[in-house]
């Protein structure tokens, strides 16, 4: 059983991740304060929001009434004072362990005693995460799958020091989400990224070797190994710029060459094709067929 009471729920960061996250809480009757630095990406966050809940509608997988009901229960702010006395913070802000630190170090400040502080972090230790706060023992790692609406896993990542209430407590709200939540420990990339990462740089090495096109690569995974979508594809809509990071995480983390990301990975993201979010990855999102 839950050991701890949560009603209020903070979220840190507004994009993809953070208004997807702020949505599943608030749908599930939660009340959700959601910050970022500008008050245009809360805006932006919102809209999200708000388009994501209207699709359920659509699709008769909630009611308007239910919709409004969700929207009601998320507050925005650009000042973090906001969440001071929220019982869960999950920090969703980009993928770089300094920016999440500082971040952290001063949700540590402000947050009452027993709030537990979580990382959705993709890659990044949540040891190293929870040696930042002062509160080791309620940090934990809650990785939402994108997109978070839709998706039902959340891996539920233990630190060395994380206290087996603050896990049993973050688990069983997971359930609460109707989310099936996963525990695992605190390796390079934890289960998913660890898996998955390896077999995307792969794909990128055949498409630079020119053993197949794209298209033949995505192809074959989908159809030869039922993936539902290929791995050129899902690096696009993960984002070329979060998968390089995460290899490189992978291969700071484990100091093997086999996590070495893939020269044209990195050519892609210095010129700044970095899948759906820019327009243009391995496939072409400025027009209706995808195609460059």
């Amino acid at each position: 059983m839950q050991t701890r009471k949560i009603e209020t729920i903070g979220v840190t960061g507004s994009g993809t991740m953070g208004s997807g996250i702020a949505q599943v809480f608030a749908q599930h009757r939660y009340c959700v304060r959601m910050t970022d630095v500008r008050q245009d990406l809360l805006d932006r966050g919102l809209d999200t929001i708000r388009g994501s809940l209207d699709r359920f509608v659509q699709k008769a997988k909630l009611t308007a009434a239910d919709r409004d009901d969700a929207l009601k229960k998320i507050s925005v702010s650009t000042g973090l004072g906001e969440l001071q006395d929220c019982d869960l913070v999950v920090e969703a802000i980009f993928e770089d362990l300094e920016a999440k630190s500082a971040l952290l170090r001063s949700l540590d400040r402000i947050c009452k005693p027993e709030t537990i502080l979580a990382s959705n972090t993709s890659s990044i230790s949540i040891t190293r995460l929870a040696a930042a706060t002062g509160r080791p023992a309620q940090f934990i790692g809650m990785h939402f799958m994108n997109p978070v609406p839709i998706m039902q896993l959340v891996e539920v990542i233990r630190g060395q020091e994380t206290s087996d209430d603050t896990c049993r407590t973050v688990m069983n709200m997971a359930r609460e989400l109707d989310k099936t939540p996963v525990e695992v420990l605190d390796y390079p990339g934890f289960v998913s990224n660890r898996i998955l990462m390896p077999m995307i740089n792969e794909a990128i090495f055949a498409l630079m070797e020119g053993v197949g096109s794209r298209e033949s690569i995505d192809t074959v995974m989908r159809l030869g190994m039922n993936h539902p979508m290929g791995p050129l594809t899902l690096a696009d809509f993960i984002g070329l710029d979060v998968c390089l990071n995460i290899l490189r995480v992978l291969q700071e983390g484990f100091g093997d060459p086999k996590y070495r990301p893939c020269p044209l990975l990195i050519r892609m993201v210095d010129a700044g094709l970095l899948g759906k979010k820019s327009g243009r990855g391995f496939y072409d999102y400025r027009t209706p067929e995808g195609k460059c």
